[in-house]
Formats: structure tokens, sequence, C-alpha cells
């Protein structure tokens, strides 16, 4: 129990809320740590010759702690004054030498990154030191994105029709992303897995053995997020057909109906277009989205949805039992679908691109290739 023994530190509830989330923090400085704590009793009443008890420290450093947080409020917590706090040993430029080499210079023996260890050894300091400036400049050499920034010569307008379409769509028409998810595995692995428990994850071999694929074709309806869906054994022209066929079914006749798909060549294929060229579906429109630009087309975030949750740690004995945990997952999908909504206007995404190709050209005069 609390015992109030002094004027209690004045602080509102808000900072109070800021104070808790620091005091219970793993990750932030103990020096900010130690201080959130200090105040919090403080701001219950606690003497200040209690408060330096429990946290460890002097009544000096509890009153001044308690005078900054007066003065400069949750910001002061932690901080340290200039001037003050040990003065680093690393070598004048240390540190600008260390951010230099991890962005500009590789390691001799041609590897493709710096770790701390071979860092550290380059300049005659520790790992901890390496990984702490990295750290404190943001860097991850570690890490690494992919990219790929589309060629299309037709790039700027075919997105702006795509974006519109999610953003604006059309009355009285139903907006549907469609692809082919293809070669799905019907994987089953070469031991039982182990369930999870307190304190460790389930677990499955690394190892598999393989029971056939099949292709999965997808149609989002973008406005509602329901799926209309079917496998097949290849994708070719005329399986895209059969399922082109299948949406034009599910579409009431009084509807347009616009689909965003990719430049696949059994899209465009004599028999897509000849079935798409008759007066019957006048009410249909392609959009394609540019070459190279997989992430326009909503439904590969559905795609992604199955692969986690369903078939990543999936165990198939056959590809019926692959389609049949398809089916199921989808249709429990489709009880409750859930919309995936696009935010960024096309004037945002082309400024994005425009910044992105001007970099990569400055980085291939800058390498030559």
């Amino acid at each position: 129990m609390t015992t109030v023994t002094a004027t209690p530190l004045a602080m509102t509830k808000k900072q109070r809320r800021e104070l808790e989330v620091i005091a219970r923090s793993t990750s932030m400085g103990h020096r900010k740590v130690v201080q959130a704590k200090a105040l919090l009793l403080a701001a219950d009443g606690v003497g200040t010759n209690e408060v330096a008890r429990r946290c460890h420290t002097t009544n000096d450093s509890v009153r001044a702690w308690r005078r900054r947080f007066e003065a400069e409020g949750v910001d002061g917590v932690g901080r340290i004054a200039p001037g003050r706090g040990r003065t680093s040993w690393l070598r004048d430029g240390t540190v600008a030498a260390v951010v230099h080499d991890t962005l500009h210079e590789l390691p001799d023996d041609g590897s493709t990154h710096w770790t701390t260890r071979r860092m550290a050894r380059r300049f005659g300091i520790g790992k901890d030191t390496v990984a702490r400036i990295w750290r404190d400049h943001n860097l991850k050499p570690w890490k690494v994105e992919t990219f790929k920034l589309s060629t299309d010569p037709h790039f700027e307008e075919k997105l702006v029709d795509v974006v519109g379409l999610y953003l604006n769509p059309p009355e009285r028409a139903v907006v549907f992303s469609f692809d082919e998810k293809t070669q799905v595995q019907a994987l089953d692995r070469t031991q039982p897995s182990l369930p999870m428990k307190p304190g460790r994850g389930g677990t499955m071999t690394h190892d598999y053995k393989r029971h056939g694929t099949t292709d999965l074709f997808a149609a989002m309806n973008v406005a509602t997020g329901e799926v209309l869906y079917d496998t097949r054994r290849s994708h070719t022209a005329a399986d895209v057909l059969r399922f082109f066929k299948l949406i034009d079914l599910h579409v009431p006749k009084h509807l347009e109906v616009h689909v965003v798909l990719d430049n696949l060549s059994a899209h465009k294929a004599p028999p897509v277009a000849t079935w798409l060229a008759d007066p019957k579906r006048a009410r249909w429109h392609l959009h394609f989205t540019p070459t190279s630009s997989s992430w326009l087309n909503l439904v590969e975030r559905w795609f992604g949805e199955l692969t986690e949750r369903r078939l990543r740690r999936g165990v198939f004995t056959s590809v019926p039992d692959l389609i049949n945990a398809i089916e199921t997952w989808t249709e429990h999908w489709n009880d409750d679908p859930q919309p995936f909504i696009w935010h960024k206007t096309a004037q945002e995404i082309i400024k994005k691109v425009r910044r992105g190709r001007a970099s990569l050209t400055r980085v291939k005069s800058a390498t030559r290739h």
C-alpha cells in the first residue's frame, strides 16, 4: 500500500498514461524507465526519500526529475542535459566512418553486405558498438526489399484506368479483380507436426511430399469482397473462357461487368476475344494492369490471405484434398467477405514511381550498368 507523505506531483491523465507506458517498457533506455517510475510514485504522493529508495537513486536526482517534469513534461523524461552523461570513448570520426562504409563500401571478401562482427574488426571496436551505431542511424544492412518498376509504355494510362475503377466505380456495374494462382501444390509433410504449447510454437518438417497441383481461378467483387472461384488442371485460354462464362452467369443481366486483370496471353487469346466480341457481351469491359504491376490487382491481396491462413501450414494428401480445403476456406470467407479498400490516388502513385525511376537512373549512371 502506498503511503502519502508528500505533496503529489501534479500531472494530467494523459501524462500519467504516457509515463505508465514508459515505466512498463522493456525496450526503452533504463534511465527513462526509472525516471518514469519515480515520477509516478511522486504523483501518488510518495515522499522523496522513499522514491529514491525504491528507485535506487538519490534524493537530489528525484528532486531534479520532478523539476524537469514540471518544466518540460513527459518530453523531459530520460533526457540527458547538454554536457552531462558519459563521454564516448570512440575516436573522433569513428561513427561517421562506420556509417559511410556501411552505406558506400563492401567487405573485402566480396560479401554483399556487412555484419556487425566484420565491421567491428574493420574499425577495432565491439560488435555491440556497431549494432548501436546502426540502430542510432536506422541502418539495416542485413535487410533487402524487392521492387520492380514497370517498363510498360502505357503505364500511367493503365494505372489511371484501374485506380479510377477502385476509387470511383461506375454506376450499375460490378467491378471484379481477377487472376489465377497457378501450380498450387498439394504438399504432405514427411512426419507428423507437433502441436503448439505454452512457450513454443507448433512445428512442421521442412521437407514434404508432393501430390500434384491445381490452378485456382478467382474474381473478387471489389465492392463487397465476395470471391467467385474455380479450380482447373490448367490455365489455358479455354480455362479462362470457362471462368469468364461463370462470372457472366453470376452477374445480373442489367449490370455492366468490369474486370481488372493482367496481360497473360491466355486472357487475350482468340477464343476469349471472339466470345467478348459477341454483341451479347457488350456489357463486358476488360482493364489490363501495366506489366510488372501485380500489386495493382486487388485479388492478389486475397490470394495472400488464402496462402497465409490456409495453404502455407496445410497438409494435403491429394489434389482433391487440396481443392476441398480451398473451397471450404473460400466459402467461409464469402459468408462474411471483407473488401480490400484502395486508398492511394493514381497521381500519388505516379509521383512515387517517377521518383523511383529517377533514382534508378542515377544509380545506373553511377554504376555504369
